[in-house]
């Protein structure tokens, strides 16, 4: 577990308080007038900073339910024409049809239960373990050289806590680890920088993929929640597949395609 959740690790071990989920509600429903309060007193830079995330939070939120509005709402088609004879009285009348929400959740479930993916780039030559890895000697053990650096792009999570350097075997530089990708939707034609949720799957090794190393050809997960896609359900869509299309390592930048 990492340093800093002690917080979980006493509540496993001894539970929580029975006023718990009461304290929690009322400390959320605090937090606007909190954020109000703050708003207030802030000036200067922090005043902008500050103003910009909560503009951002509620501009989100409308995208948010409005898209959640659409499902029910009726729109304007034009195309639809009735069959036969119609009365005077609805000849000006347009047709309607219910809001269609495009979801391909269903396919993409069945290819994750297949474990396999119609990849933009199907053939990518395999990366040799001596180029992602620069063999590292320090301390007493200096003859061994047990310990490694991954020279490619990497990814950690928010919550990663490094080893200390006495158990560390692999070594993942700051300079090298990565964040947010390029993705382009391919049938928007667009590209967003989203955020890394995971690395699914590098078709190199299997290692590469438990260290979080990215090459080109690597399935990764991304957040496209920004994106506004829905399920059929009404439901948004969280996380997606992208194929990384470019050397990371070279180019400073990961450029990823949209598994659609």
């Amino acid at each position: 577990m990492p340093q800093n959740e002690y917080i979980e690790l006493a509540q496993k071990r001894h539970g929580k308080r029975l006023d718990h989920d009461e304290r929690k509600r009322k400390r959320e429903a605090r937090a606007v007038h909190d954020s109000s309060a703050k708003a207030q007193k802030l000036f200067g830079l922090k005043a902008k900073l500050y103003n910009k995330k909560r503009h951002n939070e509620k501009v989100q939120m409308k995208k948010t339910l409005k898209m959640h509005d659409e499902r029910t709402n009726k729109h304007k088609d034009d195309e639809a024409v009735p069959d036969g004879a119609v009365p005077a009285y609805l000849i000006d009348r347009e047709g309607q049809s219910r809001a269609k929400v495009l979801s391909n959740m269903i396919k993409q479930k069945r290819k994750e239960k297949a474990g396999k993916w119609n990849v933009p780039i199907p053939k990518v030559a395999a990366v040799a373990e001596n180029e992602v890895f620069k063999q590292i000697s320090s301390g007493k053990r200096q003859k061994k050289g047990w310990k490694r650096l991954i020279t490619k792009a990497t990814f950690v999570g928010e919550g990663f806590t490094r080893k200390p350097a006495k158990y560390e075997r692999f070594i993942r530089p700051m300079a090298m680890r990565y964040t947010k990708a390029h993705v382009t939707h391919p049938e928007l034609k667009a590209t967003f920088h989203l955020p890394i949720i995971g690395v699914k799957k590098n078709p190199s090794s299997p290692m590469y993929t438990q260290l979080g190393v990215m090459t080109k050809g690597t399935v990764i997960e991304v957040n496209v929640s920004e994106l506004g896609l829905v399920t059929t359900t009404g439901k948004v869509v969280w996380g997606k597949y992208a194929q990384i299309s470019n050397n990371p390592e070279l180019d400073g930048v990961i450029n990823a395609v949209l598994l659609v």
